[in-house]
């Protein structure tokens, strides 16, 4: 199993230590995280939790998964365009994000099964957050990983480059 606890939370009142995607393993590693995750759209909050697992792949801005008891699973509908697979994390469903006349396509994602390896992703939640109004991790505004394929979600300590702009697609 891929999940890798931190061995002692970070207190909030310290800054976090820069890390480097390029630093983060290949394959991917889960990690809990305890800060304060948080989705907004249209003026809802759809999803907050300290109960976040976050995914560390080389070259990539972490993801952030959030559980499905933290998620306002009323405004998520299977969306209908189809599946991805990730060769680490098995087979990707999509969901819409419907906030009464505000659709936003495929702006989430999850594992219903995920690889053995990645067993605790299993029905948590991911956001792109370039789909959403605003994301932020303990107050701070997130910056979306760019293209349309990942959702890394880029905080201060989080250092690239990153994977996901135009002429990256190799990497």
């Amino acid at each position: 199993m891929y999940l890798d606890p931190l061995d002692e939370p970070v207190p909030r009142s310290v800054p976090r230590t820069p890390e480097s995607v390029w630093d983060y393993p290949r394959p991917p590693v889960v990690r809990e995280d305890d800060r304060d995750v948080r989705v907004e759209c249209a003026g809802r909050v759809v999803a907050e939790t300290r109960r976040a697992l976050r995914v560390l792949e080389t070259s990539h801005p972490p993801v952030f998964y959030i559980p499905p008891q933290d998620v306002r699973t009323d405004l998520l509908f299977p969306a209908v365009a189809g599946r991805t697979r990730c060769e680490w994390k098995g087979s990707a469903r999509y969901w819409d994000v419907i906030v009464g006349d505000d659709v936003r396509a495929r702006a989430a994602w999850s594992y219903p099964r995920p690889e053995p390896g990645y067993a605790p992703l299993a029905d948590f939640f991911a956001f792109y957050p370039s789909r959403m109004d605003r994301c932020t991790v303990d107050g701070e505004e997130v910056a979306a990983q760019e293209g349309d394929f990942y959702g890394g979600w880029i905080t201060a300590e989080v250092r690239g480059p990153f994977k996901g702009a135009p002429g990256t697609h190799l990497w």
